[in-house]
């Protein structure tokens, strides 16, 4: 009896430290990948000059502005983006008990999307360019970032009505979903219908999802958004748990369902609204990822949520640093790799879902 009552004890410590090792792992893997994202591009930088540059403050002058200019800020926006996004999907999954749950699915990326593009065109926030490199700068992020928020909200709302109807399968959270993305996307379209041959040009370019037009002070923004999204989903993930179990064990252990589902949408909501106003429309970050992460370290909320992030990071850091090298010198919009490389994970993830 003595080895049994032990055993449990010593059974979950070896969970728990498992898990633990499979972020820290995969940590790890994110930290060696934004150096070798540094080291790659255009002009390519041995991973000694990156170690100098970073730690030492050293290298030439060209070597710096190469690295803490323009890469360093590239691969930090792609590692707090691909976060923001994947723990973003992984807390709305939870809250609406979908699997298919995602700012992408569920029409708030589409949505945020439409509230920054009517802010850039209509409120003049940003500055239109014709060159492809630069083609639109956000001079006023902060009614860029409300804009997309206020269409973000419009969605998630939505999505919490069906939600809340008895008996909701979350195939019609889905369907909701898709249509919240095609009233937006045709938001869009009817402001890029008026907009000039310029405008048009940079609106379709802005679209596209592009890490490298966020610079030192945009990152800084989504980062400290990003941060206190993180910090809020953490101290919920117990919560999580218990939702997940089902919404009669929740109320028994004492989770106002309503507010935690509600909160936890329109946070999700506002690091969606945060990052797609800088970097344009990502997809299948928020969907993918969980899913991935799940398959590392479970379904508990303790070790998902920083799975997610983790996962997020990592798949949107390589697919920025792909698209860097695959028709260099030229730069694919980060977003068409991620779709490419999303939408048959998509398709695997919903069979699936249908079997089960």
């Amino acid at each position: 009896m003595h080895l049994e009552h032990g055993k449990l004890p010593l059974d979950y410590s070896l969970y728990s430290r498992r898990k633990t090792a499979i972020n820290i792992a995969g940590f790890l893997i994110l930290c060696t990948l934004v150096l070798v994202s540094i080291s790659v591009g255009a002009v390519p930088v041995p991973l000694r000059d990156v170690f100098k540059t970073l730690f030492t403050g050293g290298g030439s002058r060209q070597l710096q502005i190469i690295i803490l200019s323009i890469r360093l800020p590239q691969a930090l926006t792609a590692v707090v983006a691909g976060a923001g996004l994947a723990i973003s999907g992984t807390a709305m999954q939870s809250v609406l008990r979908n699997p298919l749950g995602s700012p992408y699915t569920l029409g708030v990326s589409n949505a945020a999307g439409f509230g920054a593009a009517f802010a850039v065109m209509i409120l003049n926030t940003g500055a239109m360019h014709s060159s492809g490199n630069d083609a639109v700068s956000v001079t006023n992020p902060y009614l860029t970032t409300a804009a997309a928020f206020t269409a973000c909200l419009l969605a998630t709302g939505m999505i919490l009505f069906i939600s809340g109807i008895r008996r909701t399968s979350p195939e019609v959270m889905i369907l909701a979903g898709v249509a919240m993305g095609s009233l937006f996307t045709a938001g869009t379209m009817f402001l890029q219908y008026f907009a000039d041959d310029v405008q048009l040009a940079a609106m379709v370019f802005w679209t596209f999802g592009d890490l490298g037009r966020a610079s030192c002070n945009e990152l800084l923004i989504i980062s400290s958004v990003t941060v206190v999204s993180v910090l809020y989903f953490l101290a919920n993930r117990w919560n999580y748990n218990a939702i997940d179990a089902g919404d009669e064990t929740a109320r028994g252990l004492g989770v106002p369902l309503g507010r935690i589902r509600l909160t936890g949408m329109l946070v999700a909501s506002l690091v969606t609204a945060t990052i797609i106003s800088f970097v344009g429309v990502i997809g299948f970050v928020g969907l993918v990822c969980p899913h991935f992460a799940r398959l590392l370290v479970g379904d508990d909320h303790r070790f998902l949520l920083p799975g997610s992030m983790i996962a997020g990071a990592i798949l949107l850091l390589a697919a920025d640093t792909v698209a860097r090298l695959l028709l260099a010198p030229h730069v694919l919009p980060v977003a068409i790799i991620t779709a490419f490389v999303g939408a048959p994970l998509f398709a695997v993830i919903l069979v699936r879902g249908y079997r089960n």
